[in-house]
């Protein structure tokens, strides 16, 4: 079993390290339910941690994941500079007006060799199984989610009908901590975890923390 902590900052990294988790999702705004990663810290973070595993989320703004030609040259160009800066994966998703997965923008964009993880957009695409068979054929290795719902705890039957449907690896996230860790992966089948497990700082920052990370870890063993 994996967790993967999805970290705002390079605090949180540094956490994520402490606590035992083998990858992370770098990305900036988590107010904003995350946008692309600042990339001195997407540096720093391979500095410090060189055999870190750290999937790099490409989103350029808050909103929908509906974008305009210049909107996904914008996503082409940060996928490029993610990859140059020691991202092992990146993590993108995009979608058309009618809320299915935007084939052909993708197609354009997406590099051939590193992990690629589509983002939550899933969540919001109208038809889950259709938008399931385009992101394989993407070539796509997994998909972020919490199966449609508010939570992963909420989403478990989804969540266990794509991955009974899919070689992809399904990535439940949305509320997962210690105490519903292994639950989610016994009800879905997944074998992938995707956590915050953050808390707030006295000066109002969210950042990773390492106890909670060792202990969904621990949860999951």
């Amino acid at each position: 079993m994996l967790l993967e902590v999805c970290c705002g900052n390079l605090d949180s990294v540094k956490a994520a390290v402490e606590g035992g988790a083998p990858r992370v999702e770098l990305c900036s705004r988590l107010d904003l339910d995350g946008l692309t990663p600042l990339w001195d810290e997407l540096r720093e973070a391979r500095r410090l941690f060189p055999t870190l595993k750290i999937h790099a989320l490409i989103r350029p703004r808050e909103g929908d994941f509906c974008y305009c030609p210049e909107e996904m040259a914008q996503i082409a160009a940060d996928i490029q500079t993610a990859l140059d800066l020691g991202a092992d994966g990146i993590v993108v998703g995009a979608l058309t007006e009618k809320g299915d997965v935007d084939r052909e923008a993708l197609e354009s964009i997406l590099p051939k060799g590193p992990a690629l993880t589509f983002h939550r957009a899933f969540d919001v695409c109208r038809r889950p199984f259709e938008a399931l068979k385009v992101i394989e054929e993407l070539g796509f290795h997994r998909i972020l989610t919490s199966g449609q719902a508010p939570s992963a705890q909420e989403g478990t039957d989804l969540l266990r009908e794509l991955q009974a449907q899919t070689s992809l690896t399904i990535l439940p996230g949305g509320g997962i901590n210690a105490f519903n860790a292994r639950r989610i992966l016994e009800l879905t089948g997944c074998r992938e975890l995707h956590a915050s497990a953050s808390s707030v700082l006295p000066d109002g920052r969210k950042v990773s923390d390492a106890k909670k990370i060792a202990a969904i870890l621990a949860a999951i063993r």
